[in-house]
């Protein structure tokens, strides 16, 4: 059947401007890291796109290597893109990236020049894009000079390849050198990509800050902690869950008991909010305005659904996020 998208998309989503910038992005972006490769079904992957679309979320996330096999979620998105989307490519944001390994030899990884000119080249082959709207370099160097990868992604720009461009994984410092080279290129920084949620902080040790300061927008990914902060792992570890299957990404070590007893304390406090878990740990990524948007993955559309229903209830008071802090110490 053919496709047509909802007229009412626009009407439940919260959007935040990024940074300093003209650019909105949806409060929830959906992320095709793990779960659109050749291993997923090509009707499920389309379903998730169609319905994120559906509620609003106008904002898709790719890399490289997503898959798997790496290349495969760029070939399928395409793919989604070319039978359903293309009439409302204007309305959408599609972002990939480049960093880590993707091909044999000496250019097909880290940050050269080389490397991030040809991976793009590539990623728009796959997409059947002549442009991104985002294009990211997926995590630092430290051996090519940041001044080189720097001026490629302002090269990429500038050849209309990519619309704005970004960082992903950068530390504070390291961060504020970028933007100070890119500044002066004179293609400002649009946004950063870090992993951020209750369990993993490291971005309030100064990079959020830095952030602010220089008018850069955040998407944070992982914000619910691989699902752990759902209601998952409430009675234990499932025999079919990702951290049973023995997942690079999530490993039974990981869940402790005391990590699991702090799962249950804190899903508590999102029932006393008439929420999921997965809802107020979204909630508690977007208060304020440090964080533009968060990634999320999906392998059903119910996530998606629980996803856009957390943005009905963002206001953590402070009692809630005192008895958070609590919990987390």
């Amino acid at each position: 059947m053919l496709y047509q998208a909802n007229p009412a998309r626009y009407k439940n989503m919260l959007y935040r401007r990024c940074g300093h910038s003209g650019l909105k992005l949806p409060a929830i972006s959906l992320g095709l890291w793990h779960n659109f490769g050749d291993t997923t079904r090509f009707e499920t992957g389309r379903e998730l796109v169609r319905h994120a679309f559906d509620l609003g979320i106008t904002h898709f996330d790719l890399a490289n290597n997503y898959g798997p096999p790496p290349g495969s979620a760029e070939e399928h998105f395409g793919r989604i893109l070319r039978e359903d989307l293309l009439p409302w490519r204007d309305e959408l944001i599609i972002s990939s990236k480049a960093g880590y390994t993707m091909w044999e030899g000496p250019y097909g990884d880290w940050g050269s020049k080389k490397y991030l000119v040809a991976s793009l080249n590539q990623s728009l082959k796959r997409l059947g894009l002549d442009y991104v709207d985002i294009f990211y370099h997926h995590r630092p160097d430290p051996n090519t000079p940041l001044e080189e990868t720097m001026a490629a992604l302002d090269l990429i720009v500038r050849q209309g390849k990519a619309l704005y461009i970004g960082l992903s994984n950068y530390p504070a410092e390291l961060a504020q050198r970028a933007f100070n080279i890119l500044n002066k290129l004179g293609t400002p920084c649009l946004i950063h990509q870090p992993k951020y949620s209750m369990f993993e902080r490291w971005v309030e040790g100064g990079l959020l800050d830095t952030l602010q300061q220089n008018g850069v927008g955040s998407i944070a990914f992982s914000p619910l902690a691989g699902g752990v902060l759902t209601d998952r792992y409430l009675a234990g570890i499932p025999e079919d869950s990702r951290a049973a299957s023995g997942s690079v990404f999530l490993k039974p070590e990981q869940l402790t008991v005391e990590k699991l007893d702090k799962v249950r304390q804190l899903n508590a406090i999102a029932q006393a909010r008439g929420q999921k878990l997965s809802q107020m740990a979204l909630a508690w990524v977007l208060r304020g305005d440090r964080v533009t948007s968060v990634l999320i993955g999906a392998s059903k559309t119910s996530q998606i659904d629980d996803a856009v229903i957390s943005l009905g209830n963002l206001q953590l008071s402070e009692q809630e996020i005192s008895d958070i802090e609590k919990i987390l110490m």
